[in-house]
């Protein structure tokens, strides 16, 4: 008898193994998540949005961090900017095994994220490589396409940018995460040239930072400089474009939002830059980019869609749907999480892969 294929079980329970979180909780995560400053104190300014004391928006944060609903406060760079390549990557893998293939996969210090989703191209992961990577991208891929034993790597770089900005709504409703906010350009972000002192500030501050009164402090110290240099270095990092900003990065189903859809949609060409900005505006999308198509894949534009369940994901793409009135559309599931990192650069954990995987 022929063995059945086990088919990946979509997350759609409401709330999941969200933690209950009170209104006030609510709006500080989406301080934490926007509008971290750049400042020697930066919880005083929140404290103030808020209402509150900064010792009682610090302790706050720490628990929301010892919960688990906040992953970590970091730096969040520009991948491109630094100038690493990087892409997304449709892999077939095993069904009946695809962990053992997300493994190896996992291993290279550049996949930051890595999911199961409902589709036969059933691995779907980011990957980047550092700017003097000797195997460069497309040969990384082929490095573990051989190990994982996948069947086929589909390559999906960004072609164009509308949106990236992972931060979840915590106040709104429904309706709120599916109603339009405001057009968004397009951009394509070019390397920025970089001083050692540049990259010398880029290793001491990325990575989880304290809920502390002075949480800059602590690169000052490594770097043997005052907290207000690291501060004006970091200021201009984000003005050139490689510092996006300082944010809090929640779980998202410990802070409630227990499904994320992808939705890939099936958009002409010359329509591309007038419906990219549309679906782009939507609160409730996080990414939205143009990939390359494939005679089996006619998906040129893709939405990240985050919601409190699978019926919330569902009503946003709708909306965009309405919105854009594209109709030829699919969305993706992910029914397990791999691997979600924020990625470390300009460390020697490259080099180290590809000596010991590269030859």
């Amino acid at each position: 008898m022929a063995r059945l294929r086990a088919r990946p079980k979509v997350r759609t329970r409401k709330y999941g193994a969200a933690v209950p979180l009170r209104d006030e909780d609510r709006r500080l995560l989406n301080l934490l998540q926007g509008s971290f400053p750049l400042e020697e104190r930066p919880f005083a300014p929140i404290a103030a949005a808020l209402g509150r004391s900064e010792e009682d928006v610090i302790d706050r944060t720490a628990w929301l961090l010892r919960k688990r609903i906040i992953r970590e406060i970091t730096p969040i760079f520009d991948t491109r900017a630094l100038g690493y390549r990087s892409m997304l990557v449709a892999a077939k893998v095993d069904p009946e095994h695809p962990h053992r293939a997300a493994r190896v996969i996992n291993e290279h210090p550049g996949v930051s994220h890595n999911y199961l989703r409902d589709h036969e191209f059933n691995l779907w992961f980011t990957i980047a490589v550092e700017p003097n990577s000797a195997l460069g991208l497309e040969g990384t891929l082929d490095v573990l396409a051989r190990l994982s034993g996948a069947s086929s790597m589909r390559m999906l770089p960004t072609l164009r940018l509308f949106k990236i900005r992972m931060d979840l709504e915590m106040e709104a409703t429904t309706d709120g995460l599916a109603a339009p906010v405001e057009a968004v350009e397009p951009r394509d972000p070019e390397p920025v040239p970089l001083s050692d002192w540049d990259i010398a500030v880029i290793r001491a501050t990325q990575g989880p930072m304290e809920a502390c009164p002075r949480p800059f402090d602590r690169a000052a110290v490594r770097l043997g400089v005052g907290t207000d240099e690291v501060l004006a270095s970091l200021v201009s990092l984000r003005e050139r474009g490689a510092l996006r900003r300082v944010a809090a990065i929640l779980y998202h189903r410990r802070a409630g939002f227990s499904a994320n859809g992808m939705g890939v949609w099936k958009v002409p060409e010359e329509r591309v830059l007038e419906v990219g900005p549309k679906m782009a505006a939507f609160r409730g999308i996080s990414h939205c980019y143009q990939r390359p198509t494939y005679p089996d894949w006619p998906y040129s534009l893709f939405t990240m869609a985050h919601g409190r369940s699978k019926e919330e994901c569902d009503a946003i793409l709708a909306a965009v749907a309405r919105e854009t009135g594209i109709e030829e559309r699919a969305t993706l599931y992910s029914s397990t999480e791999f691997k979600k990192v924020r990625l470390l650069y300009f460390v020697d954990d490259y080099r180290r892969w590809e000596e010991r995987y590269g030859g």
